[in-house]
């Protein structure tokens, strides 16, 4: 796998812009979850998807309490600290306090991350206080060259 650029990251993630939310979907312009845009971001630049992904329901993360979109980040990308989060990284979230993350998203600026969620198409928005209290863990994408 020969490196990436963060600039490239960011451009992949913000040409999903747009494109309709669709649980467990991962097609560019056709629907996606915000799992989804992590991937498609990853099949653009890497190749093929590094595991391949099981049946998700939309409540998988509070069904079995495990932290299984955190557990699968570690195994393919790159901890970082939230603190030192940098454009192209991945941020996971989580609603609650002791709750698995659920959600994730690709910092593209210092104040602002693209992502994907029910009701509404992938869209660039503000890295607000809200989103950075609910932030639970962030990742690099492997094999960064800048």
């Amino acid at each position: 796998m020969s490196g990436m650029s963060r600039a490239a990251i960011v451009a992949e993630a913000r040409a999903w812009i747009g494109t309709p939310y669709l649980h467990q979907a991962s097609l560019k312009q056709a629907g996606c979850d915000c799992l989804g845009l992590v991937r498609g971001v990853w099949r653009a630049l890497y190749g093929a998807e590094p595991e391949a992904l099981p049946p998700y329901a939309p409540d998988w993360a509070e069904a079995g309490g495990r932290d299984v979109l955190a557990e699968a980040a570690a195994r393919h990308l790159v901890p970082v600290s939230l603190g030192a989060i940098a454009p192209g990284d991945v941020l996971l979230f989580r609603w609650r306090e002791r709750l698995p993350a659920k959600h994730c998203a690709i910092v593209v600026t210092p104040l602002s991350i693209v992502h994907a969620h029910d009701g509404a198409c992938v869209a660039e928005v503000p890295l607000s206080p809200w989103w950075r209290r609910h932030a639970c863990a962030a990742f690099s994408f492997p094999n960064l060259r800048d």
